[in-house]
């Protein structure tokens, strides 16, 4: 359920998730691929929209709703999503998002001890969740004939959650062991989590989805009831239907279903501290015997698509991938195929986030590079580009290539419901999500040179996960020396 940012492997660069405009589903009047549009003359981004068939409504309780049709299966995916994720958690209680998730599984007065996963699992469809900085999602993929099921039990849980010590405290330690094993006994996880902490250190992006332990230690069943009674109702949240289904009986079935569920709360804005600017450099090396693979990474506070101006984020995203985002890229071509110092090396930028987010670039050193001069070598490429930017073949390439992703990820009914109720629940619009070809068509060269140049150039967050040091053979000569004068 608790997820750190998943990786495109395809692409060679990690993309949060899922990325907003990174990572979009595009459709033009029928499902087309790549080859497909090459054949009629090339990819006409004027002709792109990102679900053209899209509904979108809003209930009288102030659910939102968006339905996209897709019906080369029999299937449909629902998702309902909260706007609301660890950032918006009271202070002291990190991991209460998280903590409810988990706790949102174990049954209401209406379908208790867990009965919605249980016919789920006897209908073989599939579930899950997830809770995010900014968000928290629980879906269902099944046949479209449980769909309407679907609707009824999770705008059940929307109000009805009934918790009582017996179920919480386990769940409890189950999300501590979770903490154990995916984070405290992940050396990669840890120095994440440190990165984030010395980079936001006024605004709550800096504390962990999961909690920190001690927190964690202390959520309770009030705890999480009262976030649960403030945050999960209907004018908080955001329906997401994809698949083979009509917008009409949807609408229906939502009315009949989330419609009958009461405005619980008024959450408010969503305002958070604001993070001043970082003074000074910010560096953290971890070492740990675990660590198989060195690697350096240096990350920068950036716009995210919610707040940025003009096109500066759609300019970060192709920044983003023509420095690190393929294996043309320069950060690749650089050190890994010229001069063959690592064994990788990329860039990515996080769009989706409600407030500002992060622009990264890495690299793992091969065997007999140091991580300091890993680190000069980045600087030098970024400093090229900073002096002379990047060429009108780099920016056409980089749209080409991030239009083509968006048409071949269309086979992806999941992904497709994750990019709206991910917009959705950051700031951004239906129409925001529907635009992003156009836009990414927009940037210029000189858009990028201006976004690398007004961010790039401040101080970043360094981070070395490091092997320990083996010791030398004078090393051992001398161990062995102490040991004998002991005995």
């Amino acid at each position: 359920m608790f997820s750190l940012v998943p990786f495109r492997k395809s692409a060679l660069r990690p993309t949060v998730a899922l990325t907003l405009f990174g990572l979009a589903v595009a459709t033009v009047s029928a499902p087309i691929t790549v080859a497909d549009a090459q054949a009629r003359g090339g990819l006409d981004v004027s002709q792109i929209t990102i679900a053209p068939n899209l509904s979108h409504f809003t209930l009288e309780n102030g659910l939102e709703v968006v339905v996209i049709p897709d019906r080369r299966a029999p299937v449909a995916t629902h998702m309902l999503w909260y706007k609301v994720g660890s950032a918006d958690e009271p202070e002291g209680q990190s991991g209460v998002a998280h903590f409810l998730e988990h706790l949102m599984f174990k049954g209401t007065s209406t379908h208790p001890n867990g009965a919605f996963s249980k016919l789920i699992a006897d209908i073989g469809g599939r579930e899950n969740a997830f809770t995010s900085l900014d968000y928290t999602a629980y879906f269902q993929r099944v046949g479209k004939e449980h769909l309407p099921a679907m609707m009824e039990m999770e705008a059940d849980r929307m109000h009805n959650l009934v918790l009582t010590d017996e179920v919480v405290a386990p769940e409890r330690d189950v999300v501590l062991e979770e903490r154990r094993s995916r984070v405290d006994a992940n050396p990669g996880s840890r120095l994440r989590e440190a990165m984030d902490a010395i980079m936001f250190v006024n605004h709550p992006y800096g504390s962990p989805v999961i909690g920190w332990e001690s927190e964690i230690k202390a959520l309770n069943k009030d705890a999480a009831l009262a976030f649960y009674d403030r945050f999960y109702t209907p004018n908080n949240a955001v329906l997401i239907v994809a698949g083979d289904v009509e917008p009409d009986e949807v609408r229906r079935l939502a009315e009949n279903t989330y419609g009958k569920v009461p405005r619980r709360a008024e959450p408010g804005a969503r305002l958070r501290p604001a993070e001043p600017p970082l003074q000074g450099t910010r560096r953290i090396e971890l070492e740990d015997p675990r660590v198989r693979q060195e690697r350096f990474s240096q990350v920068w506070i950036v716009p995210s698509s919610s707040n940025a101006e003009s096109v500066t984020s759609e300019a970060l995203d192709v920044l983003s991938y023509v420095l690190g985002g393929s294996s043309s890229s320069r950060l690749y071509t650089a050190l890994v195929l010229d001069r063959e110092i690592a064994l990788s090396a990329g860039s990515y930028y996080q769009a989706t986030a409600l407030d500002d987010s992060r622009f990264a670039v890495f690299g793992s050193p091969k065997p007999g590079t140091a991580l300091p001069e890993l680190e000069q070598a980045i600087a030098r490429v970024i400093d090229v580009l900073l002096a002379d930017g990047i060429s009108e073949d780099e920016l056409a390439r980089a749209k080409h290539a991030m239009v083509a992703d968006a048409v071949y990820a269309q086979d992806s009914q999941t992904s497709l419901a994750r990019i709206f109720g991910a917009a959705l629940t950051t700031g951004s619009t239906v129409e925001d999500v529907q635009s992003w070809p156009q836009r990414i068509q927009m940037v210029t060269v000189e858009d990028v040179k201006q976004a690398a140049r007004a961010y790039l150039t401040k101080e970043p967050v360094i981070g070395y996960l490091k092997m320990p040091k083996q010791p030398g053979p004078e090393a051992n000569d001398a161990s062995a020396q102490t040991t004998e004068e002991r005995s």
